[in-house]
């Protein structure tokens, strides 16, 4: 399987708000950046749709690692709560019903294909390429 490098960011202008998504795909010498936006949405949506959008992309099963600043993301994988929600018919440990499930819903069928591994970086620090998905995140917000 190809090895696929994937940073990931959201950002949204107000939370609810216009929001953006960043992400910068590595593989091998390739480098790709995809960015978008949505006019009402949150800032957790934004970090699952940057996620979602970059492994759309791939074109055949890889080998993912995908580095995010969101606990809400890493944590779903990291510590099993996605495994809750499947089990649970998507109700959460409060008994409510899973927020944002269309979309972890879509990513979730999205991970069938590819084998990810997720890694918690730390937002606006002196990681280059997460420090470059927020730019594009927030370039994405303007752009609307």
């Amino acid at each position: 399987m190809k090895e696929v490098m994937i940073y990931t960011d959201g950002a949204c202008s107000g939370n609810p708000g216009p929001g953006g998504y960043g992400a910068i795909l590595f593989y091998g010498k390739h480098r790709k950046e995809l960015s978008g936006g949505e006019h009402a949405t949150t800032n957790n949506r934004m970090e699952i749709m940057a996620v979602i959008k970059a492994l759309e992309i791939l074109k055949e099963p890889c080998r993912v690692t995908v580095y995010s600043d969101s606990a809400y993301v890493v944590n779903c994988f990291q510590k099993g709560w996605i495994y809750g929600w499947l089990r649970n018919g998507w109700v959460n440990s409060k008994k409510e019903p899973v927020e944002n499930q269309d979309l972890w819903k879509q990513l979730w069928d999205l991970m069938k294909k590819h084998q990810v591994n997720y890694v918690k970086v730390k937002g606006h620090s002196d990681n280059e390429f997460n420090n470059r998905c927020d730019e594009l995140a927030r370039a994405a917000i303007k752009g609307l």
